[in-house]
């Protein structure tokens, strides 16, 4: 029962850990390298975070629930945390198979984005999608620590 709880946190803990680190990644990879690298580099390493995300997310449900089937003998798939999971991974797969190949398909456009002016459609496409992208990795690093709390609260309970 002890090494399912610390399988439950650690997939939370891999999880959220990754989006913390992101943006120091991406803070140093675009102030040490010339701007389309940069990208490169941070794009790819988003990619990385997303599959580890959707590993460490889908992991956690099975685990939970398994947790609870030793527990209790049922399953309990309505609980916070697993629909704070849940929405972690919507968005995550919004990222990675929305958001993510628009972007690549305008970096493969052939010009450097950061080359066109700020007023350039292609330009202000990718800021837009960027923007979005940004806000939904801030969005499920809270729901992570909200999931992180409440498996917490419900590990200490049980």
């Amino acid at each position: 029962m002890n090494f399912l709880r610390f399988l439950m946190l650690l997939t939370l803990a891999v999880w959220i850990g990754g989006l913390i680190f992101f943006p120091v990644v991406a803070g140093i990879a675009f102030s040490r390298l010339q701007v389309e690298r940069a990208g490169v580099i941070v794009g790819d390493s988003l990619v990385a975070l997303h599959w580890i995300g959707m590993l460490a997310g889908a992991a956690f449900l099975v685990i939970s629930l398994l947790h609870d089937r030793v527990l209790d003998g049922r399953t309990r798939t309505g609980r916070l945390c697993h629909v704070l999971v849940l929405l972690m991974l919507a968005l995550t797969a919004i990222s990675q198979f929305s958001i993510i190949p628009r972007m690549d398909a305008l970096r493969a456009s052939g010009r450097e984005l950061s080359a066109l002016p700020a007023v350039s459609p292609t330009r202000l496409q990718f800021d837009s999608l960027h923007r979005a992208s940004v806000r939904i990795e801030s969005g499920v690093l809270l729901l992570g620590f909200a999931a992180l709390y409440f498996t917490a609260r419900r590990l200490r309970s049980a």
